[in-house]
């Protein structure tokens, strides 16, 4: 199973995952934020219901998307785009999207202040 893990990681702690990932240890597929508002920002609700519909879905157009999440083409279309330029979802041949992976984690901490 592929899955890719969204975090909140300090500046520390992605500067030390780089450089391990320099030394060539693997990272796994994993995609950081430096706070959960950065996060929350691009994944929202829409985008997050988007994310659940392809998940295991393979490669389908933006026309199908939004017919599966039932939303206007145009909407989807932006959060597909948000979602590629964060490198989320990847651009297939003939106009088809895909979310390569078939799990999404999510992991952050609150903590007191």
């Amino acid at each position: 199973m592929r899955a890719l893990t969204l975090a909140v990681s300090s500046r520390e702690e992605t500067n030390r995952r780089f450089l391990q990932a320099f030394e060539g240890k693997p990272q796994g597929n994993l995609l950081t934020f430096d706070s959960p508002s950065l996060l929350f920002t691009l994944l929202t609700a829409e985008r997050w219901d988007l994310l659940k519909m392809m998940t295991g879905a393979g490669a389908i157009t933006v026309r199908e998307a939004a017919e599966k999440v039932e939303k206007d083409i145009r909407a989807v279309q932006d959060d597909v785009d948000a979602l590629l330029m964060a490198g989320i979802l990847r651009k297939k041949n003939n106009d088809e999207i895909e979310f390569p992976f078939d799990a999404v984690h999510v992991d952050f901490m609150l903590k007191a202040a």
